[in-house]
């Protein structure tokens, strides 16, 4: 089941609406997923010892690394697709790009968004991290729908080509195609996918000071990135 027009161009919006969602139900849930995940891992840990708190320490640097593995993947393909391609609103299927980690997996982009929810729902109740997960998952294979048949009507035999040769989500090790003549453009890049990388320094922060108000800060700093970034290829696209 393919995601609507509007789920494309809100697309942002609605993933971070599923974050607020998952968080939330710390309401329902008053369990943190740490906690949890103590419980199992290290039973003999007492609330407030020092194991305890390395172990929490120890599994919001666990999904630190995740977001920065997020970060990494999502930077690689940009670094191809482009970032006035990446964070536009509008669909883009005029032109195929098969380089990079797209010759590993049709779709690193949003692959990346499932460490990334891993990762930061280790910051959630047990529920939350359980929702966070499952809802990107559903949520970026209805994108993927979209995308694909777009790409099936506008490139036809070539797509499917790719399609036969590339798997869908889960990478590849082994490129499956060989190398295109695009060459990487790193800087825009980078820009483009800072807030995510700000996302994950803030995760890593908090891993190191156990203080919420710290990671809260950081991550309003990505949010602010994104919208400067995204503001600019607006601007950029309306020739201002």
């Amino acid at each position: 089941m393919r995601a609507s027009r509007f789920e494309f161009e809100q697309r942002f919006w609605i993933i971070a609406g599923i974050y607020f969602v998952g968080f939330s139900l710390a309401f329902v849930d008053q369990t943190a997923f740490i906690v949890a995940l103590r419980h199992v891992i290290a039973p003999t840990a007492a609330p407030g010892s020092s194991l305890a708190t390395s172990f929490s320490r120890i599994v919001i640097a666990a999904g630190a690394f995740l977001v920065f593995v997020t970060a990494a993947l999502r930077t690689w393909a940009t670094a191809y697709l482009r970032t006035d391609v990446v964070h536009d609103s509008a669909q883009h299927s005029e032109t195929l790009v098969a380089d990079g980690p797209f010759r590993h997996t049709r779709n690193p982009l949003y692959l990346a968004n499932l460490p990334m929810a891993a990762g930061i729902g280790v910051l959630a109740s047990r529920l939350g991290w359980i929702f966070l997960v499952l809802a990107n998952w559903i949520f970026v294979y209805r994108l993927i729908n979209r995308e694909e048949e777009a790409l099936r009507k506008s490139q036809g035999e070539s797509f499917l080509a790719y399609c036969r040769a590339v798997p869908r989500f889960w990478p590849s090790l082994r490129a499956r195609v060989p190398p295109g003549i695009g060459s990487p453009r790193w800087g825009q890049a980078f820009a483009g996918e800072s807030f995510v990388w700000l996302f994950a320094l803030a995760e890593l922060a908090i891993g190191i000071t156990l203080s919420v108000t710290t990671g809260l800060v950081m991550f309003s700093l990505g949010f602010i990135a994104h919208f400067v970034v995204t503001r600019h290829l607006q601007r950029k696209k309306a020739g201002l």
